[in-house]
C-alpha cells in the first residue's frame, strides 16, 4: 500500500458536482492498493499514519499526530500511485489490485482508520471520477509505502 498524505487546513471530495465529504484540519489521504497488500499492511500503515507527527505544537515544531490535535482524516482511493513509468510515456497500472482485492482493503482501511481516530473519517467512492480540493496546511506532504517497512 501507498499513501500520499497531505496535511490540510481544509479538504472535500465531489463526485458528479455533489459533495461526498469535507474535512477541516487534518490529513488528506490518497490511498493506493496493489495486488501483494493485505491485512498486515492495512494494520502497519494505519498505526503509522494516525502516529505520525506533522502537526505543529505549541513552539511551531511538528510534534503533534492527528490525534492530539483532534484532526479529521479524508481518505480518497487513488490506483494511479502504482503507476509505473519505466516503459515510454503512458504509465502502467499493472501493479494496480484489481477491484475485487482493491475495493474490501480499502473499506478495511476505511474502518481500521475510522476506529484508531476514534471518529467517522471522510472518503471518496472506489473508481468514481472524483474532484478532491484541498488546502494543504505548510505545504506538507509525506509519502509512505508499505513495503519499505525497513
Amino acid at each position: 500500500m501507498r499513501v500520499v498524505i497531505q496535511r490540510v487546513q481544509h479538504a472535500s471530495v465531489s463526485i458528479e458536482n455533489k459533495y461526498k465529504s469535507s474535512i477541516q484540519q487534518g490529513m488528506m489521504i490518497l490511498l493506493g492498493i496493489e495486488e501483494s497488500d493485505n491485512q498486515e499492511d492495512i494494520e502497519w500503515l494505519s498505526k503509522k499514519i494516525i502516529n505520525l507527527r506533522i502537526f505543529d505544537d505549541e513552539a511551531g515544531v511538528m510534534n503533534k499526530s492527528i490525534l492530539d490535535c483532534d484532526g479529521e482524516i479524508l481518505l480518497i482511493s487513488q490506483f494511479t500511485l502504482h503507476a509505473s513509468t519505466k516503459k515510454g510515456n503512458r504509465p502502467s497500472y499493472i501493479k494496480a489490485a484489481r477491484p475485487e482485492i482493491a475495493i474490501p482493503l480499502y473499506e478495511q482501511m476505511c474502518n481500521k482508520l475510522s476506529k484508531e481516530l476514534g471518529k467517522p473519517i471522510g472518503t471518496g467512492e472506489f473508481g468514481a471520477e472524483m474532484l478532491v480540493e484541498l488546502a494543504n496546511d505548510g505545504p506538507v506532504t509525506i509519502c509512505i509505502d508499505s513495503k519499505n517497512k525497513e
